[in-house]
């Protein structure tokens, strides 16, 4: 037994020494830890807990835990080791803070994936940012990795810290805000970063808490939120995270670094249970046929503002964004055409032909929404919708073309709409967000900018106009300048003005196309354009599976997180974005020699097909074939059902779009590279 002891303590000793080493050499040398305790039904106490040389943590009163911290060395940094154990029943929450005492908080830039990018400065007040608070901590199922990290613009130094454990549990609570008792076990902890006296700190801890503020739903910040977990007498709840530092040339540098990391330490697995592609077509072409409505001017398929509960439709239309009502009539003719379902097509060209003749305003833009229930059209434009609605009609063109069909109409209006995108452009190449029948700019942002890169490279390689593709160089250029090279991707989507995927997934996209319209050098520099902005995106996409509790529906089916991305900072919520994204992973996956791209592009098109409703399963839907759209994985929602559920209104019309597009992966080159 003595020899037993001796050994032990070497052991530690030898740890100790390897992890004072790793902590010198790593600036890691100044931690703290806060033990809180919650007695039920009295408000918690704080207990400040220091170490010993065999790295138990210490209090100057006796507590109702033991708690012992591990280091070790790895090839990626220092993990760290917590365990608690219960020396009788017990409610706690445990938090360590890692101070960086060399990082001046002030000279940071901050990463929480998928939540936080630099310093959220893009979000209202009313939203988790910079600008309410320096310090900010969440739990960890808000963002797509379970990581914080900070970079030192001035030094190019960065830290992140990471959770490794497994996350297979979560609790309910009967409150959002305040000291909350976990009704079970959950794996969800919390990590964020803290302004301490001018340094800076990463701050983690286990169960979750949320502070200053907790964010519930849109533009809705409430009090902090501390959840404690009970160990029963004996219980053991053991705890790891992974602290690493590295340097970047820049933030966008820091970004793909520590997605790379993230992706090979959590190696996210394709979803073994994947609809085959013509299964899923056939699935979503449900929606084409009950969808259909055709007693107004404009035929459409209702996609936009309907009850999860019943489907039904309703009496607007929208040309792009939650819409899609065009992209989804191409579907619908080149999926009839290929199955020859003649009703299909029949919808289809009925659509195409309505909105030819009715859908457009006499400034010859796109009537983006049609509400004939309230007998109104939207008198604001937006260049994504614009942009959409124009995307869609040119696939369509083309596709005709191919098929020996011309619409010389239609192409007289694309070529009004290309006009009046060349009226909008400014100087530095952007396009305002939005703006009025009079052409006046009500938004001035340029963060919707790459939106308009994709018709204008289309109609270049269609009509053989150049000056399409100098207005999308010049774009291309704006986003180089603007976006891309600054890490700031926002304002794309419209029911939002802040950080957001889609500017990245956009920006991504436009490169795309624009490297498929240029050679040499310049191609190049369009590819390279390309995948440091798909870093960024991919930041946005969960690498892990969120837990749910029993009783949470999305939990209850087995729903898996992988492959579906966050929405934006004021949308806190996972959905089926994709379109072209996984297809452009896979392209950069070979003209940048990266296996990451193409791997995880497989987890994404497995993963994201998991909700389809089907006869028998139809996941909280009320239509076969009517994919989700407000997927609530987190303590955030709309307003109705929280997590584990939709919200209960919902737009099928992008969800399929984007779904159909991702099955698609040979449209884009089908439509630079086909003969005309």
């Amino acid at each position: 037994m003595k020899k037993f002891l001796v050994v032990w303590l070497l052991v530690v000793m030898l740890g100790s020494a390897t992890a004072n080493t790793v902590l010198s050499n790593t600036n890691l040398s100044n931690s703290e830890w806060r033990l809180s305790i919650k007695k039920p039904g009295n408000p918690a106490v704080a207990h400040v807990l220091g170490t010993s040389p065999s790295g138990v943590l210490t209090s100057d009163r006796d507590l109702p835990v033991s708690i012992r911290r591990q280091i070790q060395e790895t090839s990626s940094g220092m993990q760290i080791s917590i365990e608690i154990t219960a020396k009788e029943t017990v409610y706690y929450n445990f938090e360590e803070q890692l101070t960086l005492p060399a990082i001046q908080h002030e000279d940071c830039q901050f990463l929480m994936p998928g939540f936080w990018y630099r310093r959220n400065l893009r979000s209202p007040e009313e939203a988790p940012s910079y600008a309410t608070s320096h310090s900010w901590q969440v739990r960890e199922d808000r963002l797509s990795t379970p990581l914080t990290g900070i970079y030192s613009d001035k030094t190019g130094d960065y830290f992140t810290v990471m959770r490794l454990d497994e996350f297979k549990h979560e609790s309910l609570t009967t409150h959002s805000a305040g000291e909350v008792i976990l009704s079970g076990k959950t794996d969800i902890g919390s990590t964020g970063f803290r302004n301490s006296g001018g340094n800076t700190s990463l701050v983690f801890g286990f169960p979750y808490q949320e502070a200053p503020h907790t964010y519930i739903r849109k533009l809705t910040l409430v009090p902090a939120v501390q959840a404690f977990e009970k160990l029963e007498k004996g219980e053991v709840r053991q705890l790891t995270w992974e602290v690493r530092k590295g340097k970047a040339a820049n933030y966008s540098a820091f970004v793909s670094d520590v997605w790379n990391y993230a992706y090979d330490s959590l190696k996210p697995a394709i979803y073994t249970n994947a609809m085959r592609v013509e299964q899923a077509k056939e699935t979503l072409s449900n929606f084409f046929r009950e969808s259909y409505v055709d007693k107004f001017d404009l035929k459409y398929f209702s996609g936009v503002h309907m009850r999860t509960d019943d489907c039904e439709s309703t009496e607007a239309t929208e040309v792009g964004f939650i819409g899609r009502v065009l992209l989804n009539a191409f579907n619908a003719l080149e999926y009839g055409e290929e199955i020859g379902d003649t009703a299909l097509v029949h919808k289809a060209n009925s659509i195409f032909n309505s909105y030819l003749q009715h859908g457009f305003a006499a400034n010859g833009f796109f009537h983006e929404y049609v509400d004939y229930g309230k007998d109104s059209v939207t008198q604001e434009y937006s260049i994504r919708r614009q942009s959409e609605g124009l995307f869609a009609v040119l696939n369509y063109l083309k596709y005709e073309k191919m098929k020996g069909r011309t619409h010389v109409t239609w192409e007289n209006r694309v070529k009004i709409l290309f006009c009046n995108f060349a009226k909008l452009q400014k100087q530095d190449g952007s396009f305002p967000r939005k703006f009025d029948q009079h052409f006046q700019v009500t938004d001035a942002s340029g963060g919707s900018t790459p939106s308009g890169v994709l018709p204008l490279t289309m109609g270049y390689a269609y009509f053989h106009n150049k000056s399409y593709l100098e207005s999308a160089k010049r774009a291309g250029k704006y986003l180089e300048n603007e976006l891309i090279a600054k890490a700031d991707y926002f304002s794309s989507t419209l029911d939002a003005n802040c950080e957001d995927k889609e500017a990245s997934l956009y920006a991504s996209t436009a490169m795309h196309y624009l490297a498929m319209v240029t050679k040499g050098k310049e191609r190049q520099h369009y590819v390279d354009l390309c995948q440091q902005a798909a870093y960024f995106c991919l930041s946005w996409y969960y690498l892990w599976d969120v837990p749910f509790a029993q009783g949470q529906m999305l939990g209850d089916v087995g729903f898996k997180t992988r492959g579906w991305g966050n929405v934006s900072v004021e949308n806190n919520h996972v959905d089926v974005f994709i379109f072209e994204f996984a297809t452009i992973l896979d392209w950069l996956s070979e003209e940048c020699h990266e296996p990451r791209f193409s791997a995880f592009s497989s987890v994404i098109k497995s993963s994201m097909l998991q909700l389809m409703p089907i006869p028998d399963n139809m996941f909280d839907i009320g239509k076969v074939g009517y994919y989700p759209e407000v997927v609530q994985h987190t303590n955030w929602d709309y307003g109705k059902n929280g997590k584990g559920f939709y919200n209960d209104i919902f737009a099928p019309g992008w969800t399929v779009a984007s779904l159909w597009q991702m099955l698609s992966p040979d449209r884009v080159e089908k439509y630079f590279n086909a003969a005309d």
